[in-house]
């Protein structure tokens, strides 16, 4: 009935370490894979004390009096960023920041389909024709190696922000500020693109005594950080949760047009908001139009513009949903005779767009529980976007091809490439024999991870208010899940135009809880009068008032 394998976190070891700490708080923690008292409490108030030193990031010392330089020679700086949410916060991060410094700056966001990923010659070449003596990029370049030596040689000095793996060698750039650097100092590697870009910005004011402004690009870096799916943990935990509260009362029109078009409600962001409503429309613009979009929409000062840009990326995420659903239902059609036969998924048309191929690779990983890789394939040059599981380091994978490749780049879990459409074919072979080896003994279906099991009747308010001690959840932090055995389910029934989501009434005992599943609405004619259930716990505002409910995740019927 499941498509999961349940699996229980092992039962955390006597209470000696912290026994004033909740049983079930210290479970939480001890999961999270924190062992010393001493890391418990940073970990709850998510502080400033997960900050690092910025000037620990290597070239970090290179990076700063240059820049200080440039302003002061009133040289012409250029912010050049990524199409996507990441890089579009970093972008306007940056840019606003130097602002403060007093120096206005050009911003240059490559078009997805005509230019690709990160830097690219002619696109650099222009920006030194327009006077250009300094490039700083956010959330790209640290792979850039050739198109680096050749900016430099013409004069163009460049600062690489990066957050991605390095490839080979370092590009000759004049600093490469990069947390993943071997060697570095930095006691936090996994910083977003937009994380990397808010320590050069908090380098600059300290040095030049307007720290106290940095608190005002916390609500970009919280976007940028969650939409990246980076790990919430360490310093990622305090920029988000900070970045949080200034996101839910911020002044920037386009971030209160952008809340108003996703039907959401200041005041109520949560790291949810971001992952499924406004990240989604600030990365639409990139995928299907131009990432400059966004940028402007995060920039501008005229409440009216706000509202039009807003519309715009309303109605580009609504195509882009539409897109990726064509491309997600071609894509499967051609794969269900032989998913279950591959340890890999490749496909690949020339009538999938670039934008959404992505986005398709994503939803295909989720239901088949396997690294997938999907095409537009050209008539002489095809791109290619990468999705993986946990078990199969899909960027790793990438580099052993990278013969193949013309250009590649990305994480362990997602990567892009371009390549010489002649290779395709090639490159699917390669794949699926590095799949094969590294997947041999891989059992191909998602676990279900479960935090603690415990009667369904043991639940309350009470465990509601120590697990938001532990927001904001992400990658790495996630919400708690429970495992209840023998819920008594008393009603239910299907909800949503297609029947697709279940709604329940359950009881243990003498305590019932309401409970909705949802995409599980085809579990309904296998609902027993008893089930074991996997869960998260919820508030629904309901008329102003705070009701808990359960959020099924899975179920299992019991006789």
């Amino acid at each position: 009935m499941s498509r999961y394998r349940w699996q229980v976190s092992p039962q955390a070891p006597a209470r000696d370490l912290a026994p004033d700490i909740h049983p079930l708080l210290f479970q939480w923690l001890y999961n999270r894979g924190l062992r010393e008292r001493a890391q418990f409490e940073p970990f709850l108030a998510a502080d400033e004390r997960l900050m690092g030193d910025p000037l620990l990031l290597s070239d970090m010392s290179k990076a700063v009096p240059r820049i200080l330089r440039a302003l002061l020679r009133d040289e012409l700086i250029a912010i050049y960023g990524d199409f996507d949410t990441d890089g579009v916060t970093a972008t306007a991060l940056l840019a606003q920041g130097l602002a403060i410094l007093g120096r206005k700056v050009i911003c240059y966001i490559p078009h997805r389909i005509e230019e690709g990923h990160g830097l690219n010659h002619p696109a650099l070449k222009s920006l030194h024709q327009q006077g250009v003596s300094l490039v700083i990029t956010v959330d790209c370049g640290i792979t850039a190696l050739a198109e680096v030596e050749r900016a430099q040689k013409k004069g163009l000095d460049i600062i690489i922000t990066d957050h991605h793996l390095i490839s080979t060698s370092l590009p000759p750039a004049l600093a490469a500020i990069d947390p993943k650097r071997e060697g570095s100092a930095y006691p936090f590697f996994e910083l977003a693109g937009v994380g990397v870009a808010f320590k050069l910005l908090q380098a600059l004011l300290q040095v030049t005594g307007k720290e106290r402004r940095l608190h005002e690009f916390l609500d970009l870096a919280a976007i940028g950080t969650v939409a990246d799916l980076v790990p919430l943990v360490g310093e990622n935990r305090y920029l988000v949760k900070e970045g949080l509260e200034a996101l839910n009362s911020s002044q920037r029109p386009g971030i209160t047009e952008l809340v108003r078009c996703a039907g959401l409600e200041m005041g109520r962001l949560d790291t949810e908001s971001i992952s499924y409503m406004l990240g989604p429309r600030l990365n639409a613009a990139g995928r299907l139009a131009h990432g400059m979009l966004s940028y402007e929409l995060l920039s501008t000062n005229s409440s009216e513009r706000a509202k039009q840009l807003a519309a715009q990326l309303e109605r580009e995420n609504a195509k882009r949903q539409k897109l990726t659903a064509r491309v997600l239902t071609e894509a499967k059609q051609r794969l269900l005779p032989l998913a279950d036969d591959v340890p890999l998924l490749m496909v690949g048309d020339q009538d999938f767009p670039a934008g959404v191929i992505g986005v398709a690779a994503g939803k295909l990983v989720e239901e088949f529980y396997r690294p997938a890789v999907v095409l537009e394939l050209g008539p002489e040059t095809s791109r290619g976007s990468a999705r993986s599981i946990p078990q199969f380091d899909i960027n790793a994978a990438l580099t052993e091809c990278r013969d193949l490749l013309s250009r590649f780049g990305g994480h362990a879990q997602a990567a892009g490439f371009t390549l010489p459409s002649a290779n395709v074919e090639r490159l699917h072979q390669q794949l699926l024999e590095i799949a094969k080896r590294e997947l041999s003994d891989v059992e191909l279906s998602p676990v279900l991870a479960i935090e603690v099991e415990m009667p369904l009747s043991s639940l309350g308010g009470e465990t509601f208010e120590l697990m938001k001690r532990l927001a904001p959840f992400g990658r790495a932090n996630p919400m708690p899940t429970f495992l209840s055995r023998r819920a008594r389910v008393m009603e239910h029934r299907c909800l949503g135009t297609k029947g697709e989501h279940l709604r329940l009434k359950l009881q243990d005992g003498q305590v019932v809880w309401d409970a909705i599943g949802f995409a599980l609405g085809y579990l309904a004619a296998d609902i027993a009068p008893y089930v074991d259930i996997v869960y998260s716990l919820e508030a629904e505002n309901w008329k102003g008032t705070e009701l808990l409910r359960l959020n099924i995740l899975d179920l299992s019927p019991v006789s």
